[in-house]
């Protein structure tokens, strides 16, 4: 059998993997899933793996289940990696491409690891599951827990989930309970509850989630022929989801599955931004926004969980951070959709705004091979599209009318 530790990522305690625990019960610090490399190097190879059809559970030797009569799919994983040659071109640089999670079964990269939350939920035997969420988290905890007959418990903040994320967690059939307080707030009432009312928490402080999420890192090396890219270029909200993708390179390269590592670029929004402040000002730690604000709603997080994972895997990739207004956010949600069809929701786009103003600052080469991650479909949030681009002309049913209008 495959050895996993859940080992502290800041005093380094090791705890049991048959215990549910989020956090080192030493130092409060995140906890994270270690693999032994070297066992599994006798049970997979690159050879056999390409064999099989890409999805989340083809890498099943690296993921943490010991009962796999108990997993939950939906089908999840195998997301086109889109060559961008059109917004490439535009952007005056040579290889581009688009991991385009938005085609995972609820619309979003949270699949990925809801897959394995839900399914290590099974496994301890829970009956409710819960989450605090600006949405994404929300519906793909609510397919899930659907699928694998478990009821779900989840908190938004009120007013500020897109509507389309909403209709999702509703009509799975999820206690949907929304708090007058932003989503910070959520998560730490949620924290609380799920201490006391016996849930089993599915929000990216449980270790298990980035097992799932570090997929689509081993999909993007096979897509390019078993190599990762230069670059990688990420959204950031509450921050697992790029260190996931550190960690799953990371474990493909010490497989000896690919030669190189990329460098892993976060991007956030203006007005939610505290990993990037924390990366320019040479930190540590993060200084936490109270009042996030920016129209990318899946972002819009002041005090990200995962921070410090985060910073970590930007620091040991060589990478760095960048911020964008709204304004570039929706400037790329748009340029990404007429130059290559591709329809994400505003936080997906950030990866293209902030790849834009890193070719503007000159920080990146034009001959790299660079990966921007978009991690939910537009759909999620059509009031943004309708809100902030040009609505319908309306005429009257007439010809005339409207040959002069096409013409126009």
């Amino acid at each position: 059998m495959i050895m996993f530790k859940l080992i502290c990522i800041g005093c380094k305690s090791e705890y049991s993997l048959n215990e549910i625990i989020y956090n080192c019960r030493k130092c409060n610090d995140l906890l994270e899933v270690q693999i032994d490399l070297e066992e599994v190097k006798d049970l997979i190879n690159r050879r056999d793996l390409s064999l099989k059809p890409l999805s989340v559970w083809k890498y099943s030797e690296l993921i943490p289940i010991f009962d796999k009569n108990r997993i939950v799919t939906i089908n999840e994983g195998g997301t086109k990696l889109h060559k961008c040659s059109n917004l490439a071109e535009e952007l005056g640089i040579k290889k581009l491409y688009v991991k385009n999670e938005g085609e995972n079964p609820t619309g979003s990269f949270k699949d990925r690891g809801m897959t394995v939350g839900v399914t290590k939920a099974r496994e301890f035997d829970s009956k409710k599951v819960a989450c605090a969420s600006t949405g994404n988290t929300a519906a793909s905890l609510s397919a899930y827990a659907a699928k694998a007959g478990l009821k779900s418990i989840i908190l938004i903040p009120h007013g500020a989930v897109a509507i389309g994320k909403l209709a999702q967690s509703i009509i799975y059939g999820a206690k949907v309970i929304a708090i007058k307080g932003n989503f910070d707030k959520a998560l730490s009432i949620i924290i609380e509850a799920s201490k006391s009312l016996g849930l089993y928490l599915l929000n990216s402080i449980n270790p298990f989630r980035i097992e799932g999420q570090k997929t689509a890192a081993f999909e993007v090396c096979e897509q390019l022929d078993w190599h990762a890219p230069d670059r990688l270029i990420i959204p950031v909200g509450n921050a697992a989801n790029i260190a996931a993708y550190w960690k799953g390179f990371k474990e493909f390269y010490e497989l000896g599955f690919i030669e190189n590592l990329p460098t892993m670029i976060g991007i956030q929004a203006c007005g939610a931004s505290p990993i990037v402040q924390a990366i320019k000002e040479k930190r540590d730690f993060i200084k936490p926004v109270d009042n996030p604000n920016t129209v990318a709603t899946a972002i819009r997080i002041g005090n990200p969980a995962s921070w410090k994972k985060a910073i970590n895997a930007i620091k040991e990739s060589k990478g760095t951070a960048e911020s964008v207004t709204d304004e570039e956010i929706l400037s790329a949600q748009r340029l990404l959709a007429r130059k290559e069809g591709l329809f994400v929701e505003p936080a997906s786009a950030s990866s293209i705004a902030g790849l834009k103003k890193l070719i503007e600052l000159g920080s990146i080469d034009k001959d790299e091979e660079i990966v921007c991650v978009a991690t939910g479909h537009g759909l999620k949030d059509p009031d943004s599209a309708i809100k902030f681009y040009q609505e319908p002309i309306v005429i009257e049913p007439n010809f005339e009318i409207l040959k002069e209008v096409i013409k126009g």
